[in-house]
Formats: C-alpha cells, sequence, structure tokens
C-alpha cells in the first residue's frame, strides 16, 4: 500500500472529488457530513456501556464519540508530521488528523439500541429464527449477516447506503475516510474462521460490490474471497476508541460508585509517573474527586496517544504491507499498554457485572425481541406476494416508503427492518415494544 492511493480524496458515488472549499478540504466535508446526520444525532440516547442515565456525567454513544474523534485527530495529526516526507505533496498532517477524526466520529453509528447487549440480543433472535426455518430461503452467506450482527456491517451501511443519498452512495464520504471506518473489511463468512474477534465483520452481503470498490480505490490487497487487508489508519482510530474506552468506563464507573477513586489514580499515575501537571500537584482535599480525575486523565491520554503515534511510526513498514499482527495498543511500549490493558480488565471485574447493567441488558432482550418477531415477521409473511394480516400491514405502514416489497429476497427484506429497529434510541426502541403489547405509558 502507498499513501497517494490511501490517501485518495475521491467520493464513493461521485466520478472525482470537487475542489477544495476556502477552509474546508474534502475530508471536512467528511466530517461535517457525519455529525450532521440523523444516525449520529441518534447517539446521544443510546447506551455507551451503562444505561442512558439520570446521572449527565454518564457517556452515552454520543459523547464517547465526541472523545474518541478528538483523540483521533491528535493521533492523526502527530503520525502526519513524523511521517511528513511520505505523505503526497498536497497533504498536510492536519488531513490525516481530520481523515481519523471523521472516522472516529462515525465508529459507533450503526450501533443498535442498548449498547453490545443489543448486539447480542439480535444475534440471538436471529439464531432462534433460524430454528423456526425463518432464514431458510437465504444463502449460507446471507444467513450469516443475521446471526453475526456486527454493529460494524450496520454502521458501513448506515454511511454508504442509508444516510442522505439513499441508495446511491448514502453520505458519499471520500474513500479514505471510507477506509478508516472500515475496522474488519471482511465479510460475515470470515467472523469466526478469523478467530479475529468474535462475530466482528464490517460488510453485508449486500454492501459486498462497495467494499471491493472501495479496498480498489485504496489499494487494499486481498487477502482472501471476501476479505481485504485493513487501512493503515484503521489502527489509529482502533487505538483512540481503546484510549477513550479504557479510561472512560473507569470514570463511568466511579460515577457510579463501583470503583475506588484510589485504585484509578493507581492505575493512571503509574502512567504518568512524575509527569504531573502543576494544577493536579494545587489541588487540596477540599477539591472534587471529578476535577482531580480530569486532570490526571489529560494527562494519561497525553501520554497514551504519544504511545500510540510512536508505536504506528515503528510499524509503519508492517502496516503498509498488511502484516502487523494484533492492534496498536499491543505495540504501545510498555506502561502504556499495561494501563490500557489494566483499564479494561479492571471494568471487566468490577463494572460490568453491575446489578443495573444486568437488568437493563435483560431489558434489551426483551424489547428487541417484541420488535424483531413484529417487523420480521410482517416482511415474512407478506414474502412471495401472500397477503400479511391486519396487524402486520399496520406495522409495515410504520416504515412508510422504506417498507419492503413482497417481491424483495428475503435477505433485503431483513435488513430494511434491522436498518429501522438498529437506528432506534434506547428510549424509542422501549417505548414502541411498550405500545406494541398493549402496555402503554400512563398519561
Amino acid at each position: 500500500m502507498d499513501w497517494q492511493t490511501l490517501l485518495t480524496r475521491e467520493r464513493l458515488g461521485k466520478p472525482a472529488h470537487s475542489a477544495d472549499e476556502l477552509g474546508r478540504s474534502p475530508f471536512h466535508k467528511d466530517h461535517d457530513r457525519i455529525i450532521f446526520s440523523g444516525a449520529f444525532r441518534r447517539l446521544g440516547r443510546k447506551t455507551q456501556v451503562h444505561p442512558v442515565s439520570s446521572n449527565d456525567h454518564i457517556h452515552t454513544r454520543l459523547t464517547h464519540s465526541l472523545e474518541v474523534s478528538c483523540v483521533g485527530r491528535s493521533l492523526g495529526m502527530r503520525v502526519g508530521e513524523m511521517i511528513r516526507d511520505a505523505l503526497p505533496d498536497w497533504c498536510e498532517p492536519s488531513d490525516l488528523g481530520m481523515v481519523v477524526q471523521s472516522a472516529c466520529l462515525a465508529h459507533d453509528i450503526g450501533n443498535p439500541p442498548f449498547g453490545h447487549s443489543g448486539e447480542d440480543a439480535i444475534r440471538h433472535w436471529f439464531h432462534q429464527a433460524a430454528g423456526r426455518g425463518w432464514l431458510d430461503a437465504m444463502s449460507e452467506a446471507e444467513r450469516a449477516d443475521f446471526l453475526n450482527f456486527e454493529g460494524n456491517a450496520q454502521g458501513f451501511r448506515v454511511l454508504t447506503q442509508l444516510e442522505y443519498h439513499q441508495f446511491d452512495g448514502g453520505t458519499r464520504l471520500t474513500y479514505a475516510t471510507l477506509g478508516t471506518y472500515l475496522k474488519y473489511p471482511w465479510t460475515a463468512r470470515h467472523a469466526e474462521a478469523l478467530g479475529y474477534k468474535k462475530h466482528k465483520f464490517g460488510c453485508y452481503q449486500s454492501e459486498l460490490p462497495l467494499l471491493e470498490q472501495i479496498a480498489h480505490k485504496l489499494g487494499l490487497p486481498q487477502l482472501e474471497e471476501q476479505r481485504w487487508g485493513r487501512h493503515p489508519l484503521v489502527y489509529l482510530m482502533e487505538a483512540a476508541d481503546d484510549i477513550c474506552y479504557g479510561l472512560i468506563d473507569l470514570e463511568d464507573g466511579l460515577e457510579m460508585e463501583l470503583l475506588d477513586y484510589s485504585e484509578v489514580e493507581a492505575l493512571l499515575l503509574d502512567l504518568v509517573g512524575d509527569d504531573l501537571p502543576q494544577t493536579y500537584r494545587q489541588l487540596g482535599p477540599q477539591d472534587s474527586r471529578r476535577r482531580k480525575l480530569a486532570i490526571l486523565r489529560g494527562k494519561a491520554i497525553e501520554h497514551l496517544t504519544n504511545a500510540a503515534a510512536q508505536a504506528f511510526v515503528a510499524q509503519q513498514p508492517a502496516l503498509l504491507a498488511g502484516t502487523l499482527p494484533g492492534d496498536l495498543v499491543e505495540h504501545m511500549h510498555g506502561p502504556a499498554k499495561r494501563c490500557v490493558q489494566s483499564a479494561k480488565a479492571m471494568a471487566r471485574q468490577k463494572i460490568f457485572q453491575d446489578k443495573r447493567k444486568t437488568l437493563h441488558e435483560i431489558g434489551a432482550y426483551t424489547t428487541l425481541e417484541i420488535l424483531l418477531n413484529a417487523f420480521c415477521g410482517a416482511a415474512l409473511e407478506q414474502q412471495g406476494g401472500r397477503s400479511p394480516s391486519f396487524k402486520h400491514r399496520r406495522i409495515l405502514d410504520l416504515l412508510g416508503h422504506n417498507a419492503p416489497h413482497p417481491d424483495w429476497p428475503l435477505h433485503k427484506s431483513f435488513l430494511r427492518m434491522i436498518d429501522f429497529i438498529a437506528g432506534m434510541t434506547d428510549s424509542y426502541a422501549t417505548e414502541m415494544a411498550r405500545e406494541m403489547t398493549g402496555r402503554s405509558s400512563p398519561v
């Protein structure tokens, strides 16, 4: 791979990149299109780790995505400065920063309501549906899209099909930004076989021609049928997510009183050592732990960003060859790698088992089961031109012009239903499921 091709400013759905506007490059336009999309806005009412809470300090998918984008921009610009001589003549370090920032903004845009438990609930429902014969009309590859349902693949569909120019390029982002978004440039047929991360894939069968087109434009190496090497900048987007996920989980854990400040402080001090900001040294007993943590967290992110940028530059030959094993965190220096991994371990042990989170996850299964039964049941009943019941006709009416046609293949019809359900916020999904079961909210 080479940077000239990897950073192409051409757009999906357009023959060539448009001329730069004053103060706004093609990559700035990508950023703005994501920010102003409805799918991005709805992340404000979607679970990050903990249920959307009355505590305004708890992160949602939106606040998480904004924070990841800030770290991603810093990472991209830092790497851009360090490899400036290898970049195309027209490319500035700020361009790299904007590409990574835009991909970071979009990295969770396809996640369904209720966070990762929502993804798992959808997969579980489709495994049950397969047992009932509901997926029999599909090919094995098409069934795998649903049995391994993945927010990343749904996000790729949102960006390339659903937002703005529907089924005509979607948001029409640059190929460089789309490549940087694609954490898993392969289809579900490789989701289990690779052993990379369970269920992880980035593209449904319906978007495979678009993935092929993007890979060709960027010069991504094809490794197997329906699988390509990753864009090098994906590793920066992924590192930004890991850094924020690790540290922010701990911050939310403190807000919910699931962790002690002392154990979080010790973990961050192990990373920053004596490089403490003067403002932190001046804090006294009367200062809130929230303020203390904010200052310490800022310095920790600075250290982790530097470590990730250095790891990227050191591994650039393997990144361009498409042969780097694992993610960038694994190649960071000892204290930085230990900080991220310890933060994730602490979250798994002390935060993810919280009873409030467990009850929320159980509720997610119930809510999504009701919605999937209703919408996919309606799509199945009208399949092949059959007449759906009055109830299912009314369900199809809810989708308006986005409702599937009776003569469509079932894979296409079910995807339309998933588009609708995965796009819901937590509160909208909960309220619709309640209405569908006749248990309306009290007036």
